[in-house]
């Protein structure tokens, strides 16, 4: 291995490591439950093994965990949009029953349906997600 691939290594677990505790931190402000987020992340194993993610070890270099983490920062930055003067009403949006989601809660959808909950969770929070599949057009 030469210093300049050691390096790259080095600075992709480094960024992995950063990203995990962003992640980690934003489920934190979000109130969610250990069980509640390996669920999201869609991770098998033993909830309480969670807390080693929130310290010294980066999330799994998985693209399926990494897709998922994507939707679910992209919905943290939209609920910031939708209530920028309040950050805890993205936290109680999360869990409230909403007419949008068949009188389910946002965290429950995207729990129990998976990846496809997260698309339609963004798909409501953020107009740009999937605007070309909207069947809109450009003005």
């Amino acid at each position: 291995m030469t210093t300049t691939d050691h390096g790259t290594a080095s600075n992709d677990l480094s960024d992995r490591l950063a990203i995990t505790r962003g992640v980690m931190n934003m489920f934190e402000s979000w109130g969610l439950q250990a069980e509640e987020i390996m669920a999201l992340l869609d991770m098998q194993g033993k909830a309480r093994h969670l807390s080693q993610y929130r310290y010294n070890k980066p999330l799994p270099d998985s693209p399926d965990i990494m897709r998922r983490v994507e939707y679910l920062v992209r919905i943290d930055d939209a609920l910031r949009t939708t209530y920028p003067t309040n950050p805890n009403m993205g936290k109680r949006w999360l869990r409230q029953r909403n007419h949008k989601f068949n009188r389910h809660s946002p965290l429950s959808m995207m729990i129990g349906d998976g990846e496809q909950g997260m698309i339609y969770v963004l798909s409501r929070l953020d107009c740009t997600f999937a605007w070309d599949q909207s069947g809109s057009t450009p003005c």
